[in-house]
């Protein structure tokens, strides 16, 4: 059996889709067995791409900008993926949105959750408007949707009017961090980016569904910690609202944006934060608490989409959006030693089945049923 796989998301995001291509990408290569997977990407400007896994083949179209194609496919549905990547048994597209192919070839499309249904307000409009012109003809057309929860799944079916069995959550992996870092580490870490204070966490591309400037709101009537609150992540869409509510806190000396943190950092980061906290609004899966968990870092969290499912019992768990109410958790917890290594302990527990070997051997049985060679 042939796949291919497309890996657009790859070049161009760090976290998020971009992240899971690169996961999958690294792993499916691994459990080939006797399976063949060609990766395959549009590189007008030859940037080009790190040597792909053991494993994997690689494809590029360097005379057609992706951008390009992706504008004649939405108007005239021509010409099919397949004449630019080549003939595949099964083609797997990781964002979203299936592009014509050729009739009989068969496809697998991720979604990975349905919040510009859900919240239409807090998606990019250029994307929203890519998705919402597109989202019924990729669901119709793809012969199976897999998605990283089983929350999820239930909202494609529901929103999107999918036959259940046509959609397969597998959940996703924890970073490749390596080892737990070492105090050494994370103090050098700290160091280096002037944290000498205790800190509460929180990760994500700055978007309105992080719902930061409620966390900032948290942070200022939370009393008796005289530490700072770190954010981390990049600038995504819509951030006037999120940056404005740094700028302009009464506490803006004590809330720091790091944008730019590399794996090494990030792990470190973690690892010393006295507590991760998630007021998010709706996540289809929930990366950076499941990431701090695997750290040893007890998570406060919104009771809300497939956070419960994926996190379980280890987080504090927050109904709604009070601000006393998540300030008054966030204190009970920092004041209880005993309680956060309870959190620190279930936490790891419940991380440790999430990996990226179990996210491929997944994916390779909905390639191998749909070939029909299951």
């Amino acid at each position: 059996m042939k796949v291919c796989l497309d890996i657009q998301a790859a070049l161009g995001q760090r976290a998020g889709v971009g992240r899971y291509v690169r996961e999958l990408l690294r792993h499916l290569g691994a459990d080939a067995q006797t399976d063949e997977v060609r990766a395959f990407y549009f590189d007008f400007k030859r940037k080009g791409l790190d040597a792909p896994p053991p494993g994997i083949g690689l494809r590029a179209c360097r005379w057609l900008p992706g951008r390009a194609a992706q504008k004649l496919w939405k108007v005239f549905r021509f010409p099919p993926y397949d004449w630019f990547a080549g003939g595949a048994d099964v083609y797997h597209f990781p964002n979203f949105i299936r592009p014509p192919l050729s009739r009989g070839r068969k496809s697998v499309v991720t979604i990975h959750d349905v919040s510009f249904l859900r919240m239409p307000e807090t998606t990019e409009a250029k994307n929203l408007a890519w998705l919402t012109s597109e989202i019924n003809r990729t669901v119709e057309q793809a012969d199976r949707i897999i998605t990283d929860s089983a929350f999820s799944a239930r909202e494609i079916v529901q929103q999107l009017k999918v036959p259940p069995e046509k959609v397969v959550p597998i959940p996703l992996g924890l970073a490749p961090f390596g080892p737990p870092p070492s105090r050494e580490e994370v103090e050098a870490v700290r160091a280096s980016l002037e944290l000498t204070r205790p800190y509460l966490l929180m990760v994500g591309t700055i978007e309105p569904r992080k719902n930061i400037p409620f966390l900032v709101k948290v942070f200022e009537a939370l009393q008796g910690f005289d530490g700072e609150l770190v954010l981390v992540g990049g600038l995504g869409w819509k951030t006037g609202p999120t940056l404005r509510a740094m700028a302009e806190s009464p506490q803006r000396d004590r809330i720091r944006l790091l944008r730019h943190v590399g794996d090494r950092e990030l792990s470190a980061l973690y690892a010393g934060a006295s507590v991760f906290v998630f007021p998010s609004r709706y996540e289809g899966f929930g990366f950076p608490p499941l990431e701090a968990m695997g750290r040893g870092t007890p998570v406060v969290a919104a009771r809300n989409s497939s956070l419960p499912e994926v996190l379980g019992e280890a987080p504090a768990w927050v109904d709604g959006f009070d601000v006393d109410t998540w300030a008054g958790t966030l204190r009970a917890v920092l004041e209880d030693p005993d309680r956060r290594e309870r959190m620190r302990l279930a936490g790891l527990a419940q991380a440790q089945p999430f990996t990226w070997e179990k996210t491929a051997r997944r994916t390779w049985a909905v390639y191998r049923q749909l070939a029909g060679e299951a």
